[in-house]
């Protein structure tokens, strides 16, 4: 039941079959202890993101945005509520469990990259795969390297590369495995404005072919109006749940 703060802008027609849950997250809470007291980052948030649906997460700073993404992933614990991801009830799987299911289902775009210096652009995008166990991970790495446009520098480390660079080293990462969700914390934020936009209009295009679910964190207001599926959040509270008719 939506709460009554939650503005849904838009809802399924009726009469039609609702499109299959990829994440489902429910009573979410997140309270920490600190010297001074409780804290609550998230209260209560609920809401479903359907498969291939694409999603921003908004709210000024300190409003859960991070938290609430890294527990749809199953990065942290709850300390009240669930989260079901593509039919997984993350609360019932121990941390190894949840390691299983990002590696399976799982893609992660972050705000400074998080490529390893001490691996060639080729060598990044190949570690999910060696992770994951995949027989053949050069030839999958080389072709979504192609597909970013670096074709011609799969030798070179990350300090070799300029930041949009890197950020196409790490969407390649993120995409290499085929993932059914892809999380994007931020993926613009530490780039200019004209690199940023050639990063969302990649990200659009690659998530578009590999018909992932997209789930962003951003601060970017034209970036959020890219995505059919807004939620913002205040105070750790779920204020605003907008689904833009297609």
């Amino acid at each position: 039941m939506a709460d009554r703060h939650v503005q849904q802008l838009a809802t399924t027609p009726a009469g039609s079959t609702p499109a299959t849950a990829a994440l489902e997250v429910a009573g979410l809470g997140k309270r920490v202890q600190l010297p001074s007291g409780p804290l609550t980052i998230l209260d209560g948030v609920g809401f479903t993101i359907a498969q291939g649906d694409t999603v921003a997460i908004v709210g000024a700073s300190g409003s859960g945005k991070s938290t609430l993404l890294s527990l749809m992933a199953g990065l942290d614990t709850p300390s009240s509520g669930s989260v079901t991801l593509d039919g997984e009830l993350l609360s019932s799987l121990d941390e190894d469990g949840r390691a299983r299911v990002r590696g399976e289902k799982v893609g992660f775009v972050f705000q400074n990259f998080q490529l390893l210096p001490s691996l060639t652009a080729l060598e990044n995008v190949m570690l999910p795969l060696e992770l994951r166990g995949d027989a053949e991970v050069d030839a999958p790495a080389r072709a979504i390297l192609r597909k970013v446009g670096l074709g011609e520098r799969l030798d070179h480390y990350p300090r070799q590369l300029s930041g949009g660079e890197q950020q196409r080293v790490a969407l390649a990462r993120a995409f290499v495995t085929a993932p059914s969700l892809l999380f994007a914390d931020e993926p613009t934020g530490n780039l200019d404005s004209h690199t940023g936009q050639s990063i969302i209009e990649l990200l659009f295009e690659l998530n578009a072919d590999a018909g992932t679910t997209l789930v962003l964190v951003t601060h970017d207001d034209h970036l959020a109006e890219r995505c059919r599926h807004r939620l913002r959040l205040d105070g750790g509270e779920l204020v605003a749940d907008e689904r833009i008719a297609a």
